[in-house]
């Protein structure tokens, strides 16, 4: 038998037997069809923002605006009481408060007994250089019991760069582009309800597996940690990625994870489980001329 074949057969092997669960389909098809994607979390996201509805700050500029909105089970009319709603947005100079013990415009609320949810706070405003900015944008996490969490971005009509921006013109981003209203006391609205969405998911205890510390075969000094928030494997932001927490990972069968909202063509990770607890995880990606490059990792032992 060839070294290649021994291989491929061994981590068929393995992960058949040592990750019993790890992969969990519902069946047939995807649960919960209200909501159907969910983005990217990003690079500015912080976990333990402040439980607080008022997102304003005295003395700094903005327009005033309330966002306000409506969770609901998958069924897309039962309300979902006490989801956790997390928004962030930048400031008025289009500046995210990634470090500071104050969170600024960062905040959680929880939905009441209707399913209702509210954040008073400033219109964020695009922010870039040249030709690249993106549009004004609100951030949303929104995590409840039984149902894989959304992220999700909301951008305001009107925006001149909602067109140009890769994200905001995707077909899928249409239900994400919200209708202000000019109240008469100057300040404005918008409104978000959401439907909650079960989705092809890893049992916790099977993706404790994965979890650890990964150098690349290629580059020692090229490192990865991944860990588990919300029943999520994550990505750890540090310095060298420039990210203060880290970016969410989406599982989409086969051992495979990507980002939400990223072409599994453009971006994938493929996790091996090998004997011994090896595991060996393979990032693939497209580059600049559409080439696929992939790396090897192997999760420290």
């Amino acid at each position: 038998m060839k070294r290649r074949t021994f291989l491929s057969q061994t981590i068929l092997t393995a992960v058949a037997v040592s990750a019993t669960g790890f992969i969990r389909f519902d069946g047939k098809r995807y649960v919960g069809d209200c909501e159907t994607t969910s983005d990217v979390l990003g690079p500015f996201y912080r976990p333990d923002s402040p439980v607080r509805e008022s997102l304003r700050i005295k003395g700094e500029k903005g327009d005033p605006i309330e966002l306000i909105g409506k969770i609901l089970h998958d069924d897309c009319m039962t309300p979902y009481k006490k989801a956790k709603i997390e928004l962030w947005h930048c400031d008025g100079s289009g500046v995210y408060d990634n470090e500071t013990a104050d969170f600024k415009y960062r905040g959680t609320a929880y939905s009441d007994r209707k399913g209702n949810y509210s954040f008073k706070t400033i219109l964020p405003v695009p922010y870039g250089a040249g030709e690249n900015y993106r549009p004004a944008h609100f951030h949303l996490m929104i995590t409840a019991e039984g149902y894989q969490p959304l992220v999700t971005q909301l951008y305001f009509t009107g925006d001149p760069w909602i067109e140009k921006d890769s994200s905001s013109s995707s077909p899928t981003a249409k239900r994400s582009i919200l209708e202000v209203q000019n109240l008469q006391d100057g300040s404005k609205k918008v409104a978000y309800n959401v439907s909650m969405a079960k989705k092809l998911a890893v049992e916790p205890a099977a993706m404790g597996l994965l979890v650890g510390n990964y150098t690349s075969e290629q580059d020692s000094s090229n490192k990865m940690e991944l860990f588990i928030k919300d029943q999520q494997l994550w990505i750890k932001g540090d310095k060298t990625n420039g990210m203060p927490f880290g970016v969410n990972l989406e599982f989409v069968g086969d051992n495979t994870f990507l980002l939400p909202g990223v072409p599994l063509e453009t971006l994938s990770f493929n996790f091996q489980l090998l004997p011994y607890g090896v595991v060996k995880l393979v990032e693939t990606y497209a580059d600049e001329k559409g080439e696929k490059v992939v790396s090897v990792y192997v999760r420290e032992m």
